[in-house]
């Protein structure tokens, strides 16, 4: 006898459309999980981006009291043009994956959609999933956010002792050893501390300007951070913290009918 599988309440995919059309009837929000194929240093897997994203927008909705918050499939590849000079990254222009977005935004709300969280687990793509963000609401009138970790970001900086920690560093080598051990060779770790000529430079600090550069010219190993002080210990603190942080945003956006939203003050 074959095991039943208890498919998710919550993925789009899963779904046919006539269960679509009746779950849509009490929901009207929506997570898109945006991440990237790209270089993570020698010790992580090129799909870090992709898998946090996914997983923690999975996590979210399974923590979401009923009706649950819908999630879409996710989109694997973002703008990674900077970690081009190591092998393995798959980059899209920002054209490309704003005109995607766009698309998929426009075809939700004519789904009935109202309400649509990015949830991006890729930095470089924030400035391209904002300007497809804007250009829905333009179009589409509905509310569209791109949650890039400012949710949670500043609880995670104080659970970890590496400035500028940015890529494949402390923070995210930790959450991989929580979730995935077995993928991460740390054996091959390394300290890759990143330090600038101007506080205004640095990633991690409340006054800096965004800024970019190619991921070779700042490090050989292609990581910006120490990733040899990461543990699991400090990953599963942090998969917490951004689970809990985005479930009481996404219940406040889903709670809340789009003629009031704007006005609302969080």
């Amino acid at each position: 006898m074959k095991e039943q599988h208890k498919k998710p309440s919550f993925l789009w995919e899963l779904k046919t459309w006539p269960e679509l059309e009746e779950y849509l009837k009490t929901m009207d929000t929506v997570i898109l999980p945006c991440g990237a194929i790209e270089q993570h240093g020698p010790h992580l897997p090129v799909d870090i981006d992709y898998f946090d994203a996914k997983y923690m927008a999975y996590k979210v909705a399974e923590a979401c009291p009923d009706p649950k918050p819908l999630v879409l499939p996710p989109i694997p590849f973002g703008v990674s043009y900077h970690h081009e000079d190591f092998k393995g990254t798959l980059s899209v222009t920002n054209e490309a994956l704003s005109k995607f977005v766009y698309d998929l935004g426009m075809n939700l709300a004519r789904n009935g959609i109202k309400k649509i969280i990015i949830l991006n687990g890729h930095g470089d793509n924030a400035p391209t999933l904002s300007y497809a963000a804007q250009m829905i609401n333009r179009d589409a009138k509905i509310f569209v956010c791109v949650d890039t970790g400012e949710t949670s970001d500043v609880d995670l900086l104080s659970l970890i002792d590496t400035p500028n920690d940015a890529h494949a560093g402390e923070i995210e080598t930790s959450t991989t050893l929580a979730v995935r051990p077995d993928i991460v060779q740390m054996d091959k770790a390394e300290n890759e501390t990143l330090q600038f000529g101007s506080t205004f430079l640095d990633f991690d600090d409340d006054r800096s300007v965004s800024w970019y550069v190619r991921t070779s010219k700042i490090s050989e190993s292609g990581i910006m951070g120490d990733a040899t002080k990461a543990t699991a210990e400090k990953g599963e603190k942090m998969w917490k913290i951004m689970i809990q942080n985005m479930v009481r945003f996404v219940e406040s956006i889903k709670n809340t009918p789009l003629e009031d939203l704007y006005q609302k003050r969080y």
